[in-house]
């Protein structure tokens, strides 16, 4: 009884259908949950640190939201039609690849949708997007951290002297926000050619032969370059900033900083942990649906999923309070003897 009801949990169409779509929008969906843990679990974990100074915590808070939000407004315009590009490929690549690439990235496997070396080259491509995205994304958010410590914490010693240039950042963020790509039939064949030549690139094909069988973590690699990226971009950007309290940029950065590298750490070895320990999950779950064609996009979508989760949940969950609070004794330590 207990093998039927394993096996029709890991053959559950739901279950299968949100593996494909993890699969084919591993980007979106990292980006989906980070928009989530960002607006509810870490600005709660923020405010409830103790014996920190209360605008410290709501620069933070701010920070989180203004980062949940600019990350998955910039997805939804660019990274999602980059990954929809990559999904035209996977169903008819003899039309945006050429027949040597093609025959290149099989590498000796029945079709090139399950070549190892074609889902490591094609998940770059599509997690690309956000490491590329990392230095803009940071940009308008420290742009909008005055904004939401204006408009949700009141800050109105500030609000009398940051009006006109808060006004400012409002209206480009509105002509941003307002300019929708219009993403026409030609345009999204466009950015499929355009994803067919960088595979066309030998260089990349090489690289994905050579790396084949990492490819069930080049989810977290890129994860993680992404977020270091984004990090140092971020404290750059803050101490630059005119419009962030100087006594408050450093705790901030710190903050950044301290997250992002116990995160970095503790989610390779973690992930390292569960990936062995899912191994034989990963057996099973492929054993119960050895004929469904999709098989290799379920595990896909499972190599992504377990990164994604466990680095959102030491980031956001585990990790605020002690980083808020550290951040803030760091900075007074720093402060009191400079």
């Amino acid at each position: 009884m207990r093998i039927q009801n394993v096996s029709r949990f890991l053959n559950n169409k739901t279950l299968l259908k949100g593996l494909e779509k993890i699969s084919e929008h591993g980007t979106s969906f990292a980006a989906g949950t980070s928009l989530l843990m960002s607006m509810t679990v870490r600005p709660l974990a923020i405010l409830s640190t103790p014996d920190v100074e209360k605008e410290n915590k709501q620069y933070a808070v701010a920070n989180s939201l203004c980062s949940g939000l600019i990350k998955f407004g910039m997805v939804e315009a660019i990274a999602l039609p980059i990954e929809n590009a990559v999904k035209r490929i996977d169903k008819n690549p003899e039309k945006y690849l050429k027949k040597e690439t093609i025959n290149t990235l099989k590498n000796g496997a029945d079709n090139l949708i399950k070549s190892k070396s074609y889902k490591l080259a094609s998940q770059m491509i599509k997690l690309g997007t956000g490491f590329f995205m990392a230095i803009p994304k940071s940009v308008l958010t420290i742009a909008l951290i005055p904004v939401i410590m204006d408009n949700i914490f009141n800050n109105r010693k500030q609000k009398i002297q940051e009006t006109l240039s808060v006004k400012n950042n409002s209206d480009n963020i509105q002509i941003i926000n307002s300019k929708k790509i219009p993403f026409s039939g030609a345009l999204q064949e466009g950015l499929s050619k355009s994803a067919g030549k960088i595979l066309d690139n030998k260089y990349l094909q090489k690289f994905a032969i050579r790396n084949a069988d990492k490819e069930k973590d080049i989810a977290k690699h890129m994860t993680a370059a992404t977020d270091i990226l984004l990090t140092s971009a971020f404290a750059w950007r803050t101490e630059k900033s005119d419009r962030i309290k100087e006594n408050r940029k450093k705790a901030l950065i710190y903050n950044n900083v301290i997250s992002t590298a116990i995160t970095l750490f503790g989610g390779y070895g973690i992930d390292l942990v569960i990936k062995n320990k899912t191994g034989c999950f990963i057996k099973t779950f492929s054993e119960i649906n050895k004929h469904d064609p999709k098989l290799h996009k379920y595990i896909e979508g499972i190599n992504i999923l377990r990164p994604a989760l466990i680095f959102a949940a030491i980031y956001y969950g585990i990790l605020p309070m002690f980083s808020t609070y550290i951040a803030e004794k760091v900075d007074k330590y720093i402060e009191k003897h400079s």
